[in-house]
């Protein structure tokens, strides 16, 4: 019984390192991203439209069926006639590469401009 407690607990240690190694990876990896400068938005494989995220602003996007909201220097979608709304819950976008996609509506979002880097971190 004493043998098995104590595979417990260094079984939870070695997932508690794990998890704690995953989180700095995904901070890290994120905070390394260069801010973008615009949101390009397409429309079923089509360029739509380029919002600079230096200017706010609300922008209905595909007649209507999503909303983009630009604050603050970030994107995200406030209203979607989907019926899942998973656009609305992927939150704000604003470093080059982010996205938030729409499928039922056929809508993407992608930040881009800004500096772009290297794998190495030089331009």
């Amino acid at each position: 019984m004493r043998e098995n407690r104590k595979k417990y607990i260094r079984d939870l240690v070695i997932a508690g390192v794990l998890l704690l190694l995953a989180l700095l990876a995904l901070f890290l990896f994120r905070g390394l991203r260069d801010p973008g400068a615009e949101a390009v938005v397409t429309v079923n494989g089509v360029e739509t439209g380029r919002y600079p995220l230096k200017k706010d602003g609300v922008f209905p996007l595909n007649g209507g069926t999503n909303i983009l909201v630009i604050a603050d220097g970030e994107a995200w979608v406030s209203e979607a006639d989907c019926p899942d709304k998973i656009c609305m819950g992927m939150g704000k976008i604003s470093r080059n590469g982010e996205f938030i996609a729409c499928l039922p509506n056929r809508v993407l979002i992608v930040i881009e401009g800004g500096e772009e880097t290297g794998v190495d971190g030089r331009t």
